[in-house]
Order: structure tokens, then C-alpha cells, then sequence
């Protein structure tokens, strides 16, 4: 895959409180630097995700960025959403691709090589792996070393996308390693000292000068 500016999976808020997410939503989304954008409401009804997934829809449709649904294809297809986000303990690959089709489905794989394997036999559409780094979006069960990477690139051309943690202080190590996108959530929406575009912004894809850092 080419490298490409566009190196974020952005993931949504826990909740979605009132309509100035939207609003930071279209700023970040002008930085130019996001690629997907999740949908990831665990504890609404999926009734009100739809209804918030009607308007993310036109955000992301204006800026070309693809809408991905977290668990349940049913509702991606609903929505006619890009696509689904299917964790190991949802749907599975197969079963998604039967509701979906031609959509992108990615699966999390946490820190598993057999898992890993098993969504390259399953044409994924992308692969998670993490949590490379401790995250307040969810608990931490698998802990991924940055190696696993560089292990994944060897047998698969498949996109992978790192997860957990991932902050102004520790992306680089992931972009150097060769993430195709960094998924991020609490450092945008969270974060106390940097408003969402502010942070989105920070973070930079300088590949040469950070070939140059790792070399020094």
C-alpha cells in the first residue's frame, strides 16, 4: 500500500452528546488526514445509531472518508454504511461478508498470529491488532509489542491498523514500523489539553525525518 498522509482510522466518541461533535467532526475531517471513520456506540439502541449514523454519513460522504459500523453488519447494511468493524467475540468474517458483500469488513486480531492467519484465509478487508499501548476507550485484555508488525508484513498485503493507546507521544513508533492507519479515539475526543482539530493536527506524517530519527 502507498504511504499516504491520510493515516488515521478516526473512532468515535463512547457517546455523542450534542450536535458540537458534529462540528469538530467536520474540522477534523478537513485536516486531510483521516481515512475512516468508526461508529462505535456499544451501550445505544440501534435505533439512535442510526439516527446519529444518518448524519456522520453526509460528513463523511462530503469529504470522501469511508463510514465503518462497529459490530453488527446488519446495521451497516441498514445504513448502507462503507462497512463493518467485526471484533472476535461478534459476527465473523464470513457471515458479515454474506450481509455486506463488497463492503469493507475488518476484524480485530489483538495480538494473535493464528488470528491473523485466519483473517488472511477470510479476505478481510483489513486487519486490527493492538493494543500496542494502554487506552481509557476500553479495557486492555491483549497487549500487542510492536514487532507483531513487522510479523503481520510478512505474509500479508492485507492494511493493518494499530490500536490502542496511540497518542502524540508514542504514533511514530507505529507509522516507522509500517501501520498502514493508526486507529484513534480518546486522543481527539478526550483529550484536555488539545481541542480534536488541534490534536489531529499534531500528528504528523514526516516519513523521511522520522527514517532519519530511528537512523540517528
Amino acid at each position: 500500500m502507498k504511504k499516504t498522509n491520510k493515516f488515521i482510522y478516526l473512532i468515535s466518541p463512547r457517546k455523542i452528546k450534542n450536535n458540537k461533535f458534529y462540528s469538530d467532526l467536520v474540522s477534523v475531517f478537513k485536516s486531510k488526514k483521516i481515512s475512516f471513520f468508526q461508529l462505535r456506540l456499544k451501550k445505544e439502541s440501534p435505533k439512535k445509531i442510526i439516527k446519529i449514523a444518518k448524519k456522520i454519513k453526509k460528513i463523511c460522504k462530503r469529504f470522501n472518508i469511508k463510514l465503518i459500523i462497529n459490530d453488527n453488519p446488519f446495521l451497516a447494511k441498514k445504513i448502507n454504511a462503507d462497512g463493518c468493524h467485526i471484533g472476535q467475540s461478534d459476527s465473523t468474517v464470513f457471515e458479515a461478508r454474506r450481509i455486506l458483500k463488497n463492503k469493507i469488513i475488518g476484524v480485530t486480531c489483538h495480538n494473535s498470529k493464528k488470528l491473523i492467519k485466519k483473517a488472511i484465509i477470510d479476505r478481510a478487508d483489513y486487519i486490527a491488532l493492538g493494543a500496542f499501548y494502554s487506552t481509557k476507550t476500553k479495557k486492555v485484555k491483549y497487549k500487542a509489542k510492536l514487532k507483531l508488525i513487522k510479523e503481520a508484513k510478512k505474509i500479508t498485503k492485507i492494511p493493518i491498523v494499530a490500536i490502542g493507546g496511540i497518542n502524540l507521544n508514542n504514533y511514530k513508533k507505529l507509522l516507522l514500523i509500517k501501520a498502514n492507519f493508526l486507529a484513534i479515539s480518546s486522543y481527539v475526543w478526550n483529550n484536555k489539553k488539545y481541542k480534536p482539530l488541534e490534536a489531529i493536527k499534531k500528528l504528523k506524517w514526516k516519513y523521511l525525518e522520522m527514517i532519519l530519527e530511528l537512523e540517528c
